[in-house]
């Protein structure tokens, strides 16, 4: 790459830095928006979209910016990936005041990790169901849970792994899972309030009669009171040696570094299975293996979850708009009938499962569990985090210290099997992943009864006013 090419890129990021901060001032300004709570990328990123060349074309700006930006995803969801384990604390309870609450995370788990396996099996069955009407790409439907459970970010994951496999239709992918995150996020606050509002008037709610008003900041996206806005962390470095984001932000390059000289040994030893495995899966395996050394070094004291969280959502936001802006309209638009179709019963299954496993097998703000787990599994995590807040304003209950727990480890197994679906309809097919999601789904079940069983005994679900 030369230096002109740099240069070209760093121009290209500007601009995607412009949208990003004019897709900011929209959601402050516009309602719709804020009701919708869609994010400042994806607002800014549609926006790019319509006035590039795909759509209107009065942007004076090289195509191949637009090229850059279809592949900044699959680049900037390598350190996303690889940044989970980073900081994991799986004894930490969060400062909850609730003895018996960690009886609910095994659970929770397992219907949080259930509905996503459960979403790959729908997904890959409306390819099956349409596969007679659209000529399909093999891993059409993989997108579902892609969008859903992964979000707009994890779309990026899907076209680098794709493109990896040297698959000529690794954008167009990239684009469905783009639009079915863009329903997601939107249907899955929609039908979130819609269950709020009944479980508000039914007494299914722990701490309070009626939805609460959301605040304020989060229908804007920010805080205008400076006292009110809250903290990126612990500076857990001194500038005088190293910035604390820099040395986060080291750990996370360090371990994508490590990631790409394994995807590399791997193939040039052609080791069969490890070849075939995607950088950002190495990724997450190089962190685990350089968090463990620094626990063991007892230096963990230098990394900060909430840090490394905002650099990793720093790559989110510039992979999201990247996605957006560069998605290919026409190829979307040839499969909208299966998107909406799978879509649609993503939002039914995913709802039904959620509320009636949580119902029967969750003891004490079951409710409050499994509405944030509602939202992280139609949108992201702080999705899960603002309906919480509807219908727990405070955040007394305990269900933000369960929902975060079960949200880690299964965001860490869904990574984990990602790479699996996504190469099982080529080495396979798409009935093979299909049936093996709708398995594990059902081995999630059961893991989840008998985790109840064990932690509470047979429990009644309560009774409804």
């Amino acid at each position: 790459m030369t230096s002109a090419m740099l240069t070209d890129l760093l121009k290209s990021l500007g601009l995607l830095g412009l949208f990003l901060i004019i897709g900011t001032l929209i959601r402050a300004k516009i309602r719709i928006f804020q009701k919708t709570f869609i994010p400042a990328s994806v607002i800014g990123g549609f926006l790019l979209l319509i006035l590039g060349p795909q759509v209107i074309n009065i942007l004076p700006v090289p195509d191949d910016w637009f090229k850059y930006y279809s592949m900044i995803p699959g680049i900037l969801i390598v350190p996303v990936v690889a940044s989970v384990p980073l900081g994991l604390r799986f004894g930490k309870t969060g400062g909850s005041t609730d003895a018996g609450f960690m009886k609910n995370v095994v659970p929770l788990m397992f219907i949080g990790l259930g509905v996503s396996m459960m979403q790959f099996g729908i997904g890959y069955l409306a390819h099956i169901l349409f596969q007679g009407s659209f000529d399909f790409y093999d891993q059409f439907g993989i997108e579902l849970p892609i969008g859903f459970v992964g979000g707009h970010g994890t779309a990026g994951t899907l076209g680098n792994t794709l493109k990896e496999m040297n698959l000529p239709y690794w954008e167009t992918s990239q684009g469905v899972a783009t639009t079915t995150a863009t329903f997601g996020i939107v249907g899955g606050i929609i039908i979130g309030i819609i269950l709020i509002n009944w479980a508000a008037r039914h007494g299914q709610t722990a701490m309070l009669d009626k939805p609460a008003d959301i605040p304020e900041a989060f229908k804007v996206g920010f805080h205008k009171n400076m006292k009110e806005q809250g903290s990126l962390g612990r500076e857990t470095t001194m500038s005088s040696s190293i910035d604390t984001l820099a040395f986060h932000t080291a750990l996370i390059f360090i371990a994508c570094g490590a990631a790409y000289l394994c995807v590399k040994g791997a193939k040039t030893a052609s080791i069969p299975v490890l070849k075939s495995i995607s950088v950002w899966a190495y990724g997450m395996i190089c962190m685990f293996i350089l968090w463990g050394i620094l626990c063991k070094l007892k230096m963990d004291y230098l990394v900060d979850g909430a840090v490394k969280s905002h650099i990793s959502g720093a790559f989110t936001e510039f992979a999201v708009i990247g996605a957006v802006a560069s998605l290919p309209i026409k190829a979307v638009a040839a499969y909208l009938i299966p998107i909406i179709t799978m879509v649609f019963i993503g939002y039914l299954v995913t709802a039904a499962w959620l509320v009636l496993l949580s119902r029967h097998l969750l003891k004490g703000y079951w409710f409050e569990q499994m509405i944030g787990t509602l939202g992280m599994a139609t949108g992201v995590f702080i999705t899960g985090v603002l309906l919480l807040r509807i219908c727990d304003p405070d955040l007394k209950s305990p269900a933000l210290a369960s929902y975060s727990l079960s949200y880690t480890v299964t965001s860490v197994i869904y990574f984990a099997l990602l790479n699996m679906f996504i190469i099982m309809p080529t080495t396979h097919s798409v009935m093979m992943a299909s049936l093996t999601g709708f398995g594990i789904a059902l081995a999630c079940l059961i893991g989840a009864v008998i985790s109840s069983r064990i932690a509470f005994g047979r429990i009644m679900p309560p009774p409804v006013k």
